[in-house]
């Protein structure tokens, strides 16, 4: 048997920070399998947001680490994300959505002290309508996230709840602490 292959610290350490923090109750976090072409050392989650029991949101944060570093990431870390929701028609077809969606991202990170550079990426609104044998639901409406930026440090657990916090708002959760008026339930009287 081959002895353990000994991680760079600061991978190590990143990897911790991704593992720390516990999201909000409806996000479900699982490692998966990284990409390994990307990066000599890679680290993946993949997440699930539920909303009243259904699927509202998913998405995938990549962690890369080339210890001689990259130019174009300024550093020797990279994080990348995808991030999709499915949304509204309405809301859908809103000419502003890619830019309030790119700021969902940038006001998460930087809500969360999750301090950045290099952040780049793109946001993408569509809308299906099914036909013939795949008719069924009426039109539908989704965005899209992927974007990746160098983190300043090792330290990603400000990171992870700032890409959590990302997938709330992509998901339409409220913020924590704050219920949905269609989701209050009438209290109970005493009698």
């Amino acid at each position: 048997m081959a002895p353990p292959i000994a991680l760079p610290e600061t991978f190590a350490r990143a990897v911790a920070g991704l593992r720390s923090p516990a999201p909000r109750p409806e996000i479900t976090l699982e490692e998966v399998g990284a990409p390994q072409r990307l990066a000599p050392y890679t680290f993946a989650l993949s997440a699930t947001v539920l909303r009243d029991d259904d699927e509202v949101a998913t998405g995938r944060l990549i962690l890369l680490h080339d210890p001689a570093g990259h130019e174009a990431w300024q550093g020797t870390l990279r994080l990348v994300t995808y991030v999709t929701a499915e949304l509204e028609v309405d809301l859908a077809a809103d000419p502003l959505l890619p830019g309030v969606g790119w700021t969902w991202l940038t006001d998460a990170l930087d809500t969360q002290d999750a301090r950045h550079r290099a952040i780049g990426g793109t946001v993408t609104q569509t809308m299906s309508t099914r036909f013939g044998d795949l008719a069924g639901p009426p039109t539908a409406g989704d965005i899209e996230i992927r974007a990746s930026w160098t983190p300043l440090d090792d330290d990603l657990a400000p990171h992870l709840l700032g890409w959590c916090t990302l997938l709330a708002s992509t998901a339409g959760l409220p913020p924590p602490g704050v219920t949905a008026l269609a989701d209050r339930r009438p209290a109970a009287t005493a009698g």
